[in-house]
């Protein structure tokens, strides 16, 4: 059996009918960080579990609910995640040595509001960034990620468009 996620990033303080559409069929829902409002948080759907980190945006409430860092396992999936970490190969400092010295399967970080799935062999692990939810940025098109997690792999991944940013 699979576990479905739906990875988000950088809400900035909106989330809008069309994103919740797609956040009702799957089983967890992860959050990179710039969440903006922790009433986003509470609008996701309930009974789903929540995985988030906190943003360069996100004020002391947000630090305190949510941290900086997160490592988990999912479905035989180790992931570390956290808002700011570049993008292969040129990670934010400090992230290279964070990744390798945790050794996930997959790397999730926000920040940049572009979407990019790529398998970095220099760390041996498939990096993700959603893009962006919200309506803050320069990003033109409002993206997020759906995929399953199953037996040790990422599977049936794809990106959703959710409009352009500001329409």
């Amino acid at each position: 059996m699979s576990t479905k996620i739906a990875l988000i990033s950088d809400s900035h303080s909106f989330i809008d009918h069309k994103t919740l559409t797609y956040l009702q069929d799957v089983d967890e829902i992860w959050h990179a960080g710039d969440i903006g409002d922790s009433k986003v948080m509470g609008l996701l759907p309930k009974g789903k579990q929540i995985r988030a980190v906190f943003g360069n945006i996100d004020d002391l409430e947000i630090q305190q609910l949510y941290p900086e860092w997160q490592y988990w396992e999912t479905e035989g999936v180790t992931v570390l995640m956290t808002h700011i970490g570049g993008k292969p190969p040129r990670y934010a400092k400090g992230v290279k040595s964070k990744i390798r010295e945790y050794s996930p399967d997959l790397f999730i970080c926000g920040h940049s509001h572009i979407c990019k799935v790529e398998f970095d062999p220099t760390v041996n692990c498939l990096y993700m960034n959603p893009g962006a939810i919200g309506q803050q940025g320069f990003h033109h098109m409002r993206t997020l990620l759906l995929f399953e997690l199953e037996l040790g792999k990422v599977k049936n991944l794809n990106v959703v468009e959710l409009g352009k940013r500001g329409k």
